[in-house]
């Protein structure tokens, strides 16, 4: 019988214990899985962000506009490539419940400087010449079952058109796919000036820019030198890296890191007082086996790494199926949440760090009760009952 066969046996002589200690791994792992699924949707903006790119909003919020003309006097900005303007629209598809991401933006520019958003050259030149119509990212177009021509209107929950209604018209233009993974394409992006010519209100204004710099050198001196322009100005702003601006927009969701890392570690110490008592008392029980070993010829050292192992292959089993159950639960919620959040996927990195929790959490439960097993005295043991 090998080593492994016989931590293995161990293991499942209590067939019960052993499921229930493994089922309570299996739901510490999985909402460590899920969580971090859901933190890396949300912070896939910020990880795909470009290093050249600026984002100028408004410096008392974000949610509020600024004059179109500071589009023009931000271009003069020496350091400054391109740039372009986008205003939210706060959409929805038939349904409040079918939420989209939707922005006005000038279609040229804003293009040119995400080139990440993949568009096939004849749907982007028909996207450009025509002010009625719309680009969408696959995931929505897949989500309601959207193809290019399609006629969709699309519902605001802010602004209203001239004519009093709340929807808008459109025809699908292009079907926008990722130039890299990371990249989010949940969203649907049509004319400004279409936008412009038919609300009721705010016209006149864009709700954040973009801007390209040079080189990402020139970042620091690029931002200090637009908000200064518009220092003491009744529309001051405040410009960031694209980088910081997604990670302070997905901050308004509260800070998942924190809401992650207290859950799991919650969770996680539960787990190692339940295991660490259950690997305690199995030493316990099996004090004279332990013993009968050491006399037959068993070291200290084969003792102790029997019933680390014991731990350690607990703890694999928990973690394995725990995180098999999140890698899982993350298609169907892909499925569910299309169109509401970045790429939803379950990443290597995850499962990376939940090995390191594997190994953690079978070491830390496993050691004192194998440096008890080791320690035993033999004579002592051989005399309990």
């Amino acid at each position: 019988m090998t080593f492994f066969d016989l931590v293995r046996k161990n293991l499942f002589r209590k067939k019960l214990r052993t499921v229930l200690t493994t089922f309570a791994i299996f739901v510490a792992f999985l909402i460590f899985g899920v969580l971090a699924t859901f933190q890396n949707a949300l912070n896939s903006g910020e990880e795909s962000a470009s290093a050249d790119r600026l984002i100028v909003t408004n410096r008392i919020n974000f949610t509020l506009s600024m004059p179109i003309s500071y589009v023009q006097r931000v271009a003069a900005v020496p350091g400054i490539k391109l740039v372009s303007h986008a205003n939210w629209f706060g959409g929805y598809f038939q349904e409040q419940r079918n939420f989209l991401v939707a922005f006005a933006i000038d279609p040229q520019t804003y293009l040119d400087i995400y080139p990440e958003f993949v568009l096939p050259q004849a749907q982007r030149d028909a996207f450009l010449h025509d002010q009625g119509s719309i680009i969408v990212g696959k995931p929505l177009a897949d989500k309601f079952h959207w193809k290019v021509g399609d006629r969709i209107p699309i519902k605001s929950s802010i602004f209203r058109k001239a004519d009093g209604s709340d929807t808008w018209d459109f025809t699908v233009a292009g079907i926008i796919t990722p130039g890299k993974s990371d990249v989010d394409v949940n969203f649907v992006a049509f004319h400004y000036e279409y936008f412009e010519q038919t609300r009721t209100f705010g016209h006149d204004t864009v709700g954040w820019m973009i801007v390209q710099t040079e080189s990402p050198k020139v970042n620091e001196r690029v931002a200090h030198a637009i908000d200064a322009m518009f220092a003491n100005s009744p529309f001051e702003t405040e410009t960031k890296t694209e980088a910081a601006f997604n990670k302070a927009f997905t901050e308004q969701l509260g800070d998942l890191g924190f809401i992650v890392t207290s859950i799991v570690g919650a969770a996680f110490a539960t787990i190692l007082l339940i295991v660490g008592n259950t690997m305690m008392l199995t030493v316990r029980e099996r004090t004279n086996e332990i013993a009968v070993l050491r006399t037959i010829g068993f070291t200290a050292r084969r003792v102790f790494g029997l019933v680390l192992g014991e731990s350690m292959l607990l703890a694999l089993i928990g973690g394995i199926l725990g995180l098999g159950g999140a890698f899982a639960f993350s298609f169907v919620l892909a499925k569910l949440l299309a169109g509401r959040l970045g790429a939803l996927a379950f990443s290597p990195g995850t499962a990376l760090i939940g090995a390191v929790l594997m190994a953690t959490l079978g070491f830390l439960t496993g050691l004192l009760p194998a440096l008890r097993a080791m320690s035993l005295d033999v004579v002592t043991a051989l005399g309990r009952k």
